[in-house]
């Protein structure tokens, strides 16, 4: 099988409604057991068509079939400023998330992030790269881990998320140590 990741448009909006309801998804951000969507105040088309050039959405695909998403920003200048306004320049923050349960645990996670980080560190001026898992999200921690990301600390983001925060740096990334 032949994963893409592919730039987001709006016929896949839908698909982004539908997996932020997913139980697997919720669970993987939010602490809080009564939640019922993944990404609260979420407007996916708005999200889609959004003209932010520091933040991008991917949708990832097998064989033609949707199965997750990604989405990719300049910490420092995208407009939510979730990683606060003393971001420092040349990072890359990215979350993932696969949408379709049947497709957990067959390493398409691992495709899609090593897409992404490849390419994210093509571009010479990125030092590295960012993510904020919960806490809580041990599984998480395991998987960036492997992907060679390091526990930097525990950060409070948003008054809810309890998230330990990786990074990798371009030093620690080599070409194709990442690839699927």
């Amino acid at each position: 099988m032949s994963l893409v990741l592919r730039p987001a448009t709006l016929a896949d909006v839908p698909h982004l409604e539908r997996w932020d309801h997913e139980l697997h998804v919720i669970a993987a951000t939010s602490d809080d057991p009564k939640a019922n969507v993944a990404f609260d105040n979420t407007e996916w088309l708005e999200e889609i068509t959004s003209d932010d050039p520091a933040s991008a959405f991917f949708i990832a695909e097998v064989d033609g079939r949707r199965i997750g998403a990604m989405q990719v920003s300049d910490p420092a200048l995208e407009r939510t400023r979730y990683w606060g306004t003393d971001c420092p320049p040349n990072l890359r923050a990215m979350d993932i998330w696969i949408g379709e349960r049947d497709c957990l645990g067959k390493g398409y996670g691992t495709q899609m992030m090593s897409l992404a980080i490849n390419r994210a560190f093509s571009d010479p001026s990125v030092d590295a790269i960012v993510i904020d898992p919960l806490n809580s999200n041990t599984d998480a921690h395991r998987f960036y881990q492997r992907l060679g990301f390091r526990p930097t600390g525990r950060r409070l983001f948003d008054e809810d998320d309890d998230c330990l925060v990786h990074r990798l740096e371009r030093a620690d990334w080599r070409i194709g140590e990442t690839d699927a």
